[in-house]
């Protein structure tokens, strides 16, 4: 199976604890995550559902790193999302550096590796948005909007 790669980085005004709780807040990825909501199905696993309405696809999850506050790490386990992704947040000045990438098998074969390089720049677009969007929310001070601490 061919791989395709996608990410995105983004500077946040906020220390990796903090990034870090909110990336692993799944209730509240909808705050960040281009029209996504998310909510934990196990102790290590995750779904996340993209779209709006009942228009979208269902992403399904197993963490398979937990190394807080600098990496999480996720397999991707659904029908049409499959792969590796992972968020990785270092120290980067008074705030963090978030990093997002990933791996993904490409679905409908020879149709989705066409398909690839039309969809990369979208794909990549989104994941600055959600990241640019996540950097915004942390930019407040914890009790306005930004959590201070994780909630599964």
């Amino acid at each position: 199976m061919r791989h395709a790669y996608a990410g995105a980085a983004v500077h946040v005004d906020a220390s990796p604890e903090r990034v870090f709780a909110l990336v692993t807040d799944w209730p509240r990825h909808d705050e960040w995550m281009f029209l996504t909501t998310a909510r934990a199905t196990g102790e290590d696993t995750v779904e996340a559902f993209t779209g709006i309405g009942r228009l979208g696809f269902l992403d399904t999850m197993t963490i398979t790193r937990w190394n807080p506050p600098s990496e999480i790490r996720m397999r991707h386990t659904g029908t049409l999302i499959r792969g590796t992704g992972v968020i990785r947040v270092r120290p980067d000045g008074d705030g963090s550096r978030v990093v997002w990438a990933e791996e993904l098998e490409l679905p409908f074969g020879r149709a989705g590796r066409a398909l690839w390089p039309l969809a990369r720049p979208v794909v990549n677009a989104l994941a600055r948005h959600s990241l640019r969007t996540l950097a915004a929310l942390l930019s407040q001070p914890p009790g306005n909007g930004a959590p201070a601490r994780n909630v599964s």
